[in-house]
């Protein structure tokens, strides 16, 4: 078995893809509000909100424990409404040696699509591959079309 990997989900979303995009660039401190359950903090431990090298420190839950991530904002890219995060500390370098997640938007026939990739290298083979975080970020998306759904 190979200890790298990658895992994409694709999820339509009907709040439109700049709302997502912007809420994670420039507002993942409201993210806690729009889905508690999910994200119950995201604070900023260096850099700007929204800019290349920026620390991100979150608190979250997945698959009922609490868990914390330390992640660099590793690139941005407005046209493709696309951000890669770098994890650098947390729980996830428990069982990760390298961690980062991706997303972007694509507009196909004017429906929005939200794409979530994360790429990971594992510190061995028993280690199981992160679906539990894939699942975690579906939610999460769907939480934020349902908070901008009832919204508008």
């Amino acid at each position: 078995m190979g200890l790298k990997g990658k895992l994409t989900a694709q999820k339509e979303i009907k709040a439109g893809g700049d709302v997502f995009h912007e809420l994670f660039r420039y507002k993942p401190q409201q993210i806690p509000n729009i889905s508690p359950t999910t994200i119950q903090g995201c604070d900023l431990h260096e850099g700007e909100w929204g800019n290349v090298g920026s620390v991100y420190f979150w608190k979250y839950t997945i698959d009922g424990k609490q868990e914390v991530a330390k992640e660099v904002i590793e690139s941005i890219d407005e046209e493709k409404k696309s951000m890669t995060f770098k994890v650098v500390e947390g729980d996830q370098m428990k069982l990760y040696k390298a961690f980062k997640v991706g997303f972007h938007v694509e507009t196909h026939g004017g429906i929005d699509l939200v794409t979530c990739t994360l790429e990971y290298e594992k510190l061995n083979d028993d280690i199981e591959e992160p679906l539990l975080v894939l699942g975690f970020v579906i939610k999460l998306a769907k939480d934020v079309e349902a908070q901008h759904l009832k919204a508008t």
